[in-house]
């Protein structure tokens, strides 16, 4: 029987227009009837997850930062920060990337330049880092550093960021995590094993774990699970690692791929 059910957020829970989908309380209140934990998987910051799902802080777990950082019931399960010096290296090198703005995402904050403090950045910023604040040099920061993320306002990141970096993905985990944003975090870290390391610690078995994404940072998480959703607007490869898959974000697909589980008795 499933015990623990993992869901990515942009592009695989949330609607196109950022909205939970139709029946997600209902459905909630039917797994902690069934003694099944819910919790949301994403490159988002744990505070923003939070505050998306006040109602239930207290009851799913929460996998942030693209796996960094794994919180409980306000408890630290699991984490794999960047390191300062690796920061501080991904930082010196993107330093003249030309219309790129960038985030130390910190274990007590979220940072952006001065600079680079405009509406529009700040309204992007807000939708992932709503714990967040201005510094005017990156490399005075004392946070421990989860990972940096960097943002192409015209969508391709991808050529603007991601095959920039090339130079650390021998060394760092250099991850695409949607058109927009690029994420550099610690070599040994990802969603997947950020979801190893929960079943390690809550005593679970992969058979006993769903997971549902649409996207290459997905790609891990999928994998580490017995049940792996890719949504049917995933990436084609993020479509070949799933053992199955379901209807759209803007169709309640996640909501979809439960009742599935329910009706085969998985649940």
């Amino acid at each position: 029987m499933i015990k623990i059910i993992f869901s990515d957020m942009d592009g695989t829970l949330l609607t196109s227009d950022n909205k939970l989908p139709d029946g997600f309380d209902e459905m909630m209140t039917l797994l902690k009837q069934r003694g099944v934990i819910f919790a949301p998987a994403s490159g988002r910051q744990y505070f923003s997850l939070k505050r998306s799902f006040k109602e239930y802080r207290d009851e799913f777990l929460f996998l942030a930062e693209n796996g960094t950082l794994v919180m409980y019931k306000g408890q630290e399960i699991f984490s794999q920060p960047l390191g300062f010096d690796a920061a501080r290296k991904v930082l010196a090198a993107s330093d003249g990337f030309e219309n790129i703005l960038r985030v130390y995402c910190g274990k007590k904050d979220a940072y952006i330049l001065r600079e680079q403090d405009t509406p529009e950045f700040y309204a992007e910023l807000e939708k992932y880092y709503t714990h967040n604040d201005i510094t005017d040099n990156f490399y005075t920061l004392d946070d421990i550093p989860l990972k940096i993320a960097l943002f192409d306002p015209n969508a391709r990141a991808k050529e603007n960021i991601f095959d920039k970096l090339a130079e650390f993905r021998d060394t760092l985990q250099v991850v695409l995590s949607s058109d927009y944003w690029v994420d550099i975090m610690d070599p040994n870290i990802s969603k997947g094993i950020a979801v190893e390391n929960v079943q390690r610690v809550m005593n679970f078995k992969p058979e006993e774990c769903a997971a549902f994404g649409d996207y290459l940072n997905d790609f891990e998480m999928l994998q580490a699970v017995g049940y792996g959703f890719a949504m049917s607007n995933a990436h084609p490869d993020v479509k070949k690692v799933a053992r199955f898959e379901t209807v759209s974000n803007d169709e309640g697909g996640v909501l979809v791929g439960i009742r599935r589980l329910i009706a085969e008795g998985l649940i």
